[in-house]
């Protein structure tokens, strides 16, 4: 039986939109979220036809033309050119998993009934995403305050029979695919051009899609960072307990307590050591990844509030007989909070870098490069040195976005928050990190090998007879990209196990 997932106003978290989008489950809306949506279109048609003055975004001009009066039999033009006039995108393409996600976070907070939209418009947008009539939508062109207002309009211009989509693995015009399936365009009544264009759903669906990596990062990174610990031969004691609950921040603790549990059996652990101390990049993995940690928490509850919100402009409330023109759709909540999960987690990058650094060095019994006949093999030379290149440009990805503004609108739009080149960055440092921490797998898991017979954890030698299905070990020199994409596969596929 085909799964499907009920659209409802109530709570919509991570985990429903991973097993959505992972599960390719279709969308319905609720009866509850029809009857608001219907209640909320009925009060504003009668608002409309009995109101005498102006109501922004409703019978008046938009920005600086707010001020511009438009008589009721030109309101449904009204929306229609405010669509078609915005869908300014350009750039690269988005990717499509992430207009999915656009499309279900829209449909989502259109489901409370504040919005003023038809029943019908928002049954095509379910209609889209469970036949996977897919819009183009572009990287650029959103000042991220009056919503997302460029990329939504692309989004939405195949409501109207314009633009293009892909479907079924091809780039079309929308109009061609609207007549395959026998839809007609939409015709929009007053006020919903607004209600689909103003929202943060282009800023939000890519911190959405970021964050659902990012959690399976923080996890790898633990793994990954004991992997390498095992192949260094280092120390155990800074990992232990008391050391943590002396300094309790949350992600450090964590961090610490996951090491630990990793590390359970190991030989190589249990062996006496010649050095007092390891490297910072070993010793403070739980200063460091917990940090991070704790960043992604805080960053994940502003997220989680946006996915439950209603962004656009003006916003209806029928049960109170009032239309509120506010700034919901402002994205500085957006906008600092992904340039800081920036930045937590290029540090994840940083500090992974810094230990495959510590593997190559030819310290305590490893070889030079971790390869045998270092000079005649570069070994793990050069994968160092993608992972450095990769770690430098992530410091300049990491410039903030969001302390930035520039006037718009005539100046009736004076503080934008560039929340979506904060969304758009955060996730190319991401996968960033991702590569970082694959070529980090690669070497820590090359270190643990050359000590043999001298075993690492159980759970350690697991991970790494998984990895070996994806990357060999390397006895001589070979083209070393292919695996480092593999490894890169094996992040994005593999399994943490239980810890």
């Amino acid at each position: 039986m085909e799964k499907i997932h009920n659209i409802t106003p109530n709570h919509l978290s991570f985990d429903a939109i991973e097993e959505i989008i992972e599960n390719g489950i279709k969308l319905a809306l609720s009866k509850e979220s029809e009857k608001l949506i219907v209640d909320c279109r009925n009060y504003l048609d009668e608002k409309v036809k009995n109101h005498t003055g102006p109501i922004y975004g409703i019978n008046t001009g938009f920005g600086s033309l707010c001020n511009k009066s438009i008589s009721n039999e030109d309101l449904s033009q009204l929306q229609t050119n405010l669509v078609i006039s915005h869908a300014c995108g350009t750039g690269a393409e988005v990717r499509q998993v992430i207009v999915k996600l656009m499309l279900l976070l829209k449909i989502h907070a259109l489901s409370f009934g504040k919005s003023g939209v038809q029943l019908v418009t928002v049954q095509r947008l379910i209609d889209m995403y469970n036949n996977h009539v897919v819009p183009v939508v572009f990287e650029l062109g959103s000042l991220g305050a009056s919503g997302d207002l460029a990329p939504l309009a692309n989004m939405c211009l195949p409501l109207l029979g314009f633009g293009e989509v892909y479907y079924k693995g091809k780039k079309v015009p929308s109009q061609q695919v609207l007549d395959e399936l026998g839809w007609a365009p939409i015709t929009l009544k007053s006020k919903e051009g607004l209600a689909l264009l103003n929202g943060t759903q282009f800023m939000n669906a890519h911190a959405v899609y970021t964050l659902l990596k990012a959690f399976r990062l923080i996890k790898f990174a633990d793994i990954i960072g004991t992997t390498s610990l095992e192949g260094f031969d280092g120390r155990v004691e800074p990992f232990t307990d008391q050391l943590h609950q002396i300094r309790p921040h949350a992600g450090q603790i964590a961090t610490a307590k996951n090491i630990r549990k990793l590390v359970e059996g190991s030989q190589i652990m249990a062996q006496a050591k010649k050095h007092v101390q390891d490297p910072y990049s070993f010793r403070c993995m739980p200063q460091v990844h917990g940090a991070t940690k704790d960043a992604v928490t805080y960053v994940a509850s502003v997220i989680e509030t946006e996915i439950n919100s209603v962004t656009d402009n003006p916003t209806v409330f029928p049960d109170e007989d009032m239309i509120l023109s506010g700034g919901n759709f402002h994205g500085q909540p957006l906008a600092i909070s992904l340039d800081f999960l920036a930045i937590a987690m290029a540090e994840l990058g940083s500090i992974s870098e810094r230990r495959t650094a510590q593997l190559i060095l030819g310290l305590r019994g490893l070889p030079e490069f971790l390869v045998a006949n270092p000079g005649l093999n570069s070994g793990f030379m050069i994968p160092q040195y993608s992972a450095a290149s990769i770690v430098s440009q992530n410091k300049q990805l990491c410039t903030p976005a969001s302390v930035d503004s520039i006037v718009s609108s005539n100046g009736q739009e004076d503080h934008v928050s560039m929340g979506s080149n904060s969304a758009t960055k955060v996730l190319k440092v991401v996968e960033n990190v991702e590569r970082v921490l694959a070529i980090e797998l690669m070497n820590g898991a090359q270190a643990v090998e050359l000590r043999k017979p001298m075993q690492p954890s159980p759970f350690i030698s697991d991970f790494i007879s998984q990895f070996r299905l994806s990357v060999p070990f390397i006895d001589e020199d070979k083209v070393m990209y292919v695996e480092i994409e593999n490894a890169v596969k094996f992040l994005q596929k593999g399994k943490f196990g239980n810890y």
